[in-house]
């Protein structure tokens, strides 16, 4: 007996319509048709769900018939595509934050006038760096990149927010009076901190709604 007939077998024996379970997943009925006929395999959250409505064991899910070992290896196959996906997304939003980052500062030396660095300091360091910041780490808060890790990265943002002052507004100064400044730490926890707080509001959200998928 495989997967699909097992899962079938337990539904009918919980009295119970594709119907009814389609609703309680929040997937389609036929979703559950093609878990059932073998044309597809049911994720591992759906496997455990459907453990729990049918009142029955994973372990008479996804052991005891030798044919199910192929959808274990489907499944060790799913984890691994998924991770690896997850790894290039949390890549991806770091060098786009690295792009902004560069750009901007690229930018403040195209301006020639005092005025101009004047309207740069209030638009990159108090508004785009700042959004800029709280977005990416609440889209790292929300998808968990780098598990329990991602705390630390509040740390290399606050960095980043102080090296982009040293390299635009201090640099500059710097060139015109010919002498070296010491960069501005305490631009450290203020990037630190809009990174913290963008992390803390996105990890609230995913455990949210992974409360609301369980009910």
């Amino acid at each position: 007996m495989d997967i699909g007939s097992k899962v079938k077998s337990a539904r009918i024996n919980a009295n119970l319509t594709q119907e009814q379970v389609a609703d309680f997943l929040n997937v389609s009925r036929q979703t559950i048709s093609n878990w059932e006929n073998g044309k597809t395999y049911p994720d591992i959250v759906s496997v455990v769900k459907m453990s729990d409505l049918y009142n029955i064991s994973l372990d008479h899910l996804l052991k005891e018939e030798r044919s199910v070992s192929d959808y274990l290896n489907y499944l060790e196959e799913s984890t691994n595509t998924v991770r690896s996906r997850n790894k290039l997304s949390a890549i991806i939003l770091i060098v786009v934050y690295l792009g902004i980052w560069t750009l901007s500062l690229l930018s403040f030396w195209m301006f020639d006038s005092g005025s101009d660095a004047l309207g740069y300091s209030i638009m990159y360091l108090w508004i785009l760096m700042p959004v800029t910041t709280f977005i990416v780490s609440l889209i790292i808060g929300i998808n968990n990149y780098w598990g329990h890790k991602k705390w630390f990265i509040a740390a290399g943002f606050g960095v980043m927010y102080m090296l982009a002052e040293y390299g635009t507004f201090s640099a500059a100064n710097m060139i015109s009076f010919s002498k070296l400044n010491v960069p501005e730490f305490v631009m450290i926890p203020i990037g630190a901190g809009i990174s913290l707080l963008g992390m803390g509001l996105g990890a609230g959200v995913k455990y949210l709604t992974s409360q609301v998928k369980m009910k």
